[in-house]
């Protein structure tokens, strides 16, 4: 049952000149549940009925049929409405455990294809905690659409091109060896990536022949297509390794050399419509009526760019996927390159540019720093990674040192905080990443909403696990409200965090129903043989679900033990 629709269509007729989308749209939930479980509040009508709010509220709660409802009441400028609670409890627990983790399923995607450009290292640089929030927001938003019947496609839009191959193939001909490389490839690529922008602030020459190297790269030479193919490959190994730990997968591994041979169509079509101009040698699209600088295509001495290389890529997975939304998933530095993009599609006559997204976020800082690999201030992720296991497994031993399964659990724990700690921040919030701070067991965190889901599970397990289905009987406990309340919210939760693009809606509504279930148990003698015994479990099943699939769809596991 949809209560906010009953209590809209409660309301109409007292609000004939509302449309039911208004009443809708103004329905707010209360702070606490002592102010009633949804209200209307009166403000705004003020004006066209010319009365005090307090008094509109009370001349509408007379109007009310109220019979659907435990009671209506105004409270100041509010129509207060309460539900009937144990018709709600039985309504909710019904829904959760009929569906089980499909709770909160739709079909609003009707199966259209989403492609997410996301994660997208670079190779020969080791993936380090800058690459981390485009993988898990792409990898989240991947999940919530497809849990909305959308069908995502994740797409690891590699950086295997541009000048810095010059530069590094450079690097690896004045200092490197093939035994170096083998033993350890990224961090020794990236040792000779730093060194090359240490020694060519004295030794300029070294950039023309970097500059000289990616040329042979682009005309096939046949050396510099093999150092960059090997490099290219040892990092996809690498980057692998790393993604099966997040257990993250990808669509699709076409990176910026796929479009190498794409983009001559690019400026074919720019040049048919007469979207090319001239400026200072170079040819550019001017995007003035866009309030943007000009788009530019082709540098002086005829190479293509960044833009024209993603226009490319954005027609290709038109073509290939015919989407109904594109989404990127790339840092909020990158907000006037998508900008440019979707312009420029617009004047090439694309008018499917308006389905693509730019999905932006802040930085990850360290002690208040931008991470750089460029100055050689790298995080590396699989080390965050490790270190974040070996606190958890510390904490675990601390706990429940006889847990049978230990590393895999300490495994789930360490990479599910550091998961879920970006997440629970706002996309475009900057945070300052510590991580004793993301892998504690106590306050707003990834393994604080895990003991919470484990522990319905230990609860269940001490009842004799047994079997709970759908259940019709009534939950009076008023403790279990704010938990019966929250569980409701779930499928509006997820909707919300699609149509935002925000992972953060998910991993704050976790952190709410873990604390409400925490303080439900704290108050309440689950296991005691009454009445409502079996009510009580089906509560608690149905917490450990909704906990296990908010946390699924953020990328992170739910242990039955901790």
């Amino acid at each position: 049952m949809d209560y906010k629709q009953l209590v809209a269509a409660a309301l109409a007729p007292a609000l004939p000149d509302l449309t039911q989308e208004v009443i809708l749209d103004k329905i707010e939930q209360p702070k606490t549940s002592k102010q009633g479980d949804l209200a209307f509040p009166t403000f705004t009508l003020a004006k066209t009925l010319h009365k005090a709010p307090q008094m509109i509220a009370s001349d509408i709660v007379e109007k009310v049929d109220g019979s659907d409802f435990e009671k209506v009441v105004a409270m100041g400028p509010y129509v207060n409405f309460f539900f009937k609670k144990d018709a709600f409890a039985a309504d909710i627990l019904n829904q959760v455990l009929s569906n089980g983790g499909h709770f909160g399923d739709a079909k609003l995607g009707e199966a259209g294809q989403v492609p997410i450009d996301m994660s997208s290292p670079n190779i020969a640089k080791p993936i380090s905690m800058g690459h981390l929030r485009s993988t898990v927001i792409g990898n989240s938003l991947a999940n919530i659409l497809s849990k909305l019947d959308y069908q995502p496609v994740k797409i690891n839009h590699l950086g295997d091109w541009g000048t810095q191959f010059g530069k590094l193939i450079t690097a690896y001909k004045m200092w490197g060896s093939e035994a170096e490389v083998k033993a350890d490839p990224i961090n020794n690529l990236l040792k000779y990536y730093v060194r090359f922008h240490k020694e060519d602030v004295d030794h300029p020459e070294m950039d023309d022949e970097a500059r000289e190297w990616f040329k042979k790269l682009e005309n096939g030479d046949e050396e510099a297509t093999h150092l960059w193919s090997w490099f290219r490959s040892e990092s996809l190994k690498a980057f692998k390794k790393i993604y099966q730990r997040l257990d993250i997968d990808f669509d699709s591994f076409k990176g910026e050399a796929f479009y190498n041979d794409k983009m001559q169509e690019v400026v074919d079509i720019l040049e048919d419509k007469h979207l090319l101009q001239e400026s200072q040698g170079a040819e550019v699209v001017d995007l003035s009526k866009y309030d943007l600088n000009p788009a530019l295509i082709k540098k002086s001495d005829g190479a293509t760019l960044y833009i024209t290389r993603d226009l490319a890529a954005a027609i290709y997975r038109k073509r290939t996927y015919d989407f109904v939304q594109s989404l990127y998933v790339v840092g909020n530095e990158q907000t006037n390159h998508f900008k440019q993009l979707k312009a420029v599609l617009t004047e090439m006559g694309f008018d499917w540019a308006d389905q693509i997204h730019h999905i932006p976020f802040g930085l990850i800082t360290s002690g208040g720093k931008k991470l750089s690999t460029r100055s050689g201030r790298v995080i590396l992720l699989d080390k965050v990674l490790d270190d974040a296991v070996a606190l958890a497994h510390e904490q675990i031993e601390a706990k429940n040192p006889d847990l049978p399964n230990k590393d895999e659990v300490a495994d789930a724990v360490g990479i599910g905080a550091v998961v879920f700690h970006d997440l629970k921040n706002e996309r475009m919030n900057s945070f300052d990443f510590n991580l004793e701070e993301v892998v504690r067991f106590e306050g707003e965190t990834g393994p604080y909403v895990q003991y919470a889901h484990a522990r319905a599970e230990s609860i269940l397990r001490k009842a004799g696990s047994p079997e709970i289905t759908a259940t019709e009987q009534t939950l009076s406990d008023p403790a279990a409200w704010d938990t019966l309340k929250l569980l409701s919210e779930f499928p509006a939760t997820v909707v919300r965090a699609s149509t935002e693009y925000e992972p953060s809606v998910i991993a704050k509504y976790a952190i709410h129903l873990a604390k409400a279930y925490n303080k439900y148990y704290a108050n309440t003698k689950i296991l005691v043989e009454d009445d409502e015994l079996n009510a009580r479990l089906a509560l608690v099943k149905s917490v450990s679900i909704v906990l296990k699939e908010a946390l699924r769809l953020l990328g992170v596991k739910a242990p039955d033990e901790m």
